[in-house]
Parts: C-alpha cells; sequence; structure tokens
C-alpha cells in the first residue's frame, strides 16, 4: 500500500495500438500499488480483440470504465464529449486527471481546470504519444494543434515523453515546455522478455500493427512483390485491423497482385503472432517508441526496421541496422539480407534482447510517474493551502 492513495483518472481517445496499450499497464500497475484508478475513453473504436482487453483491465479500476463517443479528428461535438468527460471527473473527485494522446490530452486538462475552479487541487499530466507532432507546424492543422499546445501548458502539470525523440520534435515544432517536462519510456512486464518460441511452419516474414500509410504497410507489401517478381519464395502473415476502407486496399493489393503467400489476420496477442514467423517488419514512416518494436526485440525475435522516431532508442548502438523509411529499395535489400542470413539477424537479436531488458521495464516506468504524480500534487496543495493561510 503507498504511503498516500491516489485517486487517478486516466483520458484517451481510441481503445487501440500502442496508446491503449500504455494505459491498461499503466492502470493495472497503479492498481497493484494500491491506488484507485478510473478510465474514459471513446465507445465508437475498436472490435472484439479491444473489447476483450477493456473486459480484462475494467477488474482493476476501481473507479471504473466509462466510454463515450471521441472522434479522431476535430470536430463540434467535441465540446459534447468534453462536457461528459468533465461531468464524469467531477463525479470521481480525482487526485490526478492523465491525458494520453492529443484529443485525451486536451480533455484531461480542461476538465483538470474546472475541478480546480471547483476548489479542488488536482494535478494533471499529458504523455503525448506522438500523435499530433506528425502534423507540418506551417499546415493549417499543424498550427492549429501546436497552438493548443502551447495553450495548455499553463495549466500542465506534466508533459510526459515516451521518448527523446518525441520530447525533442515536441520543442522544435511547439517550442521550449512552460511547463515540467520528463522522457519516460515506455516499459514492459518480466514475463515479455522470455524468448519467442516459434510454432508449427513459421513465415519468412511478419507485419504486426495498424494497417494504415503512416505505418508502412503498403510498402511492406510493394516489397514482397519485388521480391516475388525476383523470384525469391516468400511467405508472410499481416497481423492487425485498421479502418475498413484501408484494410481493403491493403487486401485488395496482395490479391490483384497474386500475393497468395500473404495471409492477413485479425488483431491478436503480439507474442501470439512472433511466434508464426522468423522475422518481423516494421516499415513505419512515424513513430514515437513503438512497443511492437519494444516486445519484439524483448522476445529475441529478429527485426527488419526503419529509422524513425524512438526506435533508434531501442535499437542503442545499432543504427546502422536500420533503414530508411519509405525506401522500397532499402527494404527489399534488407528483407533478401534476412533471408539469406538468419544466422546473423537472431545473433544480434539476442543481444539486443539483453539490452532492452536492462533500459525498459514496466516496473521502472510506473515508479518515474507515480513520483512526478506526488511532486506536482504536493507543490499543488501547498499552493492551496498558502492561499488560504494569507486569506
Amino acid at each position: 500500500m503507498p504511503a498516500q492513495k491516489l485517486k487517478i483518472l486516466h483520458v484517451f481517445r481510441a481503445p487501440v495500438g500502442g496508446v491503449f496499450r500504455h494505459v491498461c499497464d499503466l492502470a493495472e500497475m497503479q492498481a497493484a500499488a494500491g491506488h484507485d484508478v478510473g478510465i474514459i475513453c471513446d465507445s465508437i473504436t475498436g472490435g472484439p480483440f479491444e473489447c476483450e482487453k477493456l473486459a480484462e483491465i475494467r477488474k482493476f479500476l476501481s473507479l471504473g470504465l466509462e466510454r463515450t463517443p471521441m472522434d479522431r479528428p476535430i470536430r463540434p461535438n467535441d465540446l459534447g464529449a468534453f462536457v461528459r468527460v468533465r461531468a464524469h471527473a467531477a463525479a470521481l473527485k480525482p487526485d490526478i486527471i492523465h491525458g494520453h494522446g492529443a484529443k485525451g490530452g486536451v480533455f484531461a486538462r480542461l476538465a483538470a481546470v474546472s475541478e480546480r475552479r471547483a476548489g479542488r487541487s488536482v494535478a494533471t499530466f499529458y504523455t503525448l504519444h506522438a500523435g499530433s507532432l506528425n502534423f507540418d507546424p506551417r499546415s493549417t492543422p499543424g498550427r492549429l494543434y501546436f497552438g493548443v499546445e502551447r495553450l495548455l501548458e499553463r495549466v500542465t502539470d506534466g508533459l510526459i515523453h515516451v521518448s527523446a525523440f518525441e520530447a525533442a520534435t515536441y520543442r522544435e515544432k511547439v517550442g521550449v515546455p512552460r511547463c515540467p517536462a520528463h522522457v519516460i519510456h515506455n516499459g514492459l512486464k518480466p514475463e515479455e522478455f522470455r524468448p519467442i518460441e516459434k510454432v508449427g511452419d513459421p513465415a519468412d516474414f511478419l507485419y504486426f500493427g495498424e494497417l494504415r500509410a503512416a505505418k508502412g504497410v503498403e510498402i511492406f507489401l510493394q516489397a514482397l512483390l519485388m521480391l516475388k517478381q525476383a523470384g525469391r519464395p516468400i511467405t508472410a502473415h499481416i497481423v492487425g485491423g485498421g479502418k475498413e476502407e484501408a484494410v481493403a486496399a491493403s487486401k485488395g493489393f496482395a490479391r490483384d497482385n497474386g500475393l497468395e503467400e500473404v495471409s492477413f489476420h485479425t488483431p491478436m496477442p503480439a507474442r501470439e503472432a512472433f511466434a508464426k514467423a522468423r522475422t518481423i517488419v516494421v516499415p513505419s514512416l512515424a513513430e514515437s517508441l513503438p512497443y511492437v518494436v519494444l516486445e519484439a526485440a524483448a522476445g529475441g525475435m529478429p527485426m527488419v526496421a526503419t529509422n524513425v522516431g524512438g526506435i533508434p532508442e531501442i535499437f542503442l548502438g545499432e543504427d546502422e541496422r536500420l533503414i530508411e523509411p519509405g525506401n522500397v529499395d532499402a527494404l527489399v535489400r534488407a528483407l533478401q539480407d534476412a533471408l539469406d542470413d538468419e544466422t546473423r539477424l537472431a545473433a544480434e537479436a539476442a543481444e539486443r534482447r539483453l539490452g532492452v531488458r536492462e533500459r525498459f521495464s514496466l516496473e521502472g516506468m510506473v515508479e518515474q510517474i507515480e513520483r512526478i504524480y506526488f511532486e506536482a500534487l504536493n507543490q499543488r496543495r501547498s499552493a492551496v493551502e498558502e492561499t488560504r493561510s494569507a486569506a
């Protein structure tokens, strides 16, 4: 039991992908530490896999799980979503409101402002998970998002960046933060560092993640087609979901180009997918600190990945192994190398696993976040006491 029990509310939009994984891990560990934890997130995103995960995490949430419609783009109905988030926060009276992702970060911090105006000491934090940082600061959306980020710094007790790359990008696009900012890497559970055991007849390659352009799935399919046209026999699994039109486009490309060696699968646990292939391919065009790379590295999975975002922070000292994002020819060469020299890739993966184990623990991540929670909350409470004493 912690010296001081906190009431913590996590706010985020979509219960999918790395943000969802991060919040679930954090909430479960905080609950295990004796804190009261709740979640509010979008109700219109996710399929059976995500619903199953939400059902699993619900049992750890003494403050409950609330779902309400939240759109990805900025729309007029955001006002209604915020009103519901604010009402939920007012009912729970949390000590900490922690937003994740752009939409969750806005709703969480504005809800905290409302709580403070009601006379309650609330500390609020924002973990970016890249999100809006992918915008061009010269574009209209970029100016809007970054302007909002700048304004909300004034009410934020702490920005939490999951990678040094993300922190540097924020400073470049938004500005030097006018609130405390911390780099706290994502962490993994001890059991995730067990080596992957293959099952059946593994495919040559695996793509694992959302099927959308930023993740590079189209480039991966193009590279597979080029290998096949060059006479290289290959097999591959693509595991993940996404918007219906994006999934249909990927399947259509494979079908229209005769890539019958490529099979598509709905979302499943990462290690279950890893067991189905020899090498995982992460062809992303934009990332912060992707869980799929961490999980694959922790399991000793041979990997081909792009030199983007925080991935070099995972491949510490191995930057030369990473390939240029968006370069299909470079990806083809890397896939050929993986086919031709499996022994080298396996040895590199085993060494990478040891390094990741030392630097990316879930326990360490949660301890760092709890520390900054208490620091900020104590400052908030001290300020309130000083104001009352002066009055």
